[in-house]
């Protein structure tokens, strides 16, 4: 069997995500992530909820400082 490389996606803190609302119910964002095709913002919840398919597909990843994303 032949080992596959897996490339994480760059993860980039910035101060605040002033604005950005999560994709999936509307709260205050804590994670914006770009993909080939645009971009998703989610709160906390839903950062960590999903964390292990976003760090498998993401191009680049935003996090607020101060937020503890899990992966």
């Amino acid at each position: 069997m032949t080992p596959m490389l897996i490339s994480r996606p760059a993860v980039h803190v910035v101060p605040e995500l002033s604005g950005e609302r999560c994709d999936s119910c509307g709260a205050a964002a804590k994670l914006v992530v770009t993909f080939g095709t645009g971009e998703l913002a989610f709160c906390g919840h839903h950062a960590n909820k999903f964390a292990d398919r976003i760090a498998a597909t993401a191009d680049k990843v935003s996090v607020e400082s101060g937020f503890a994303w899990r992966n």
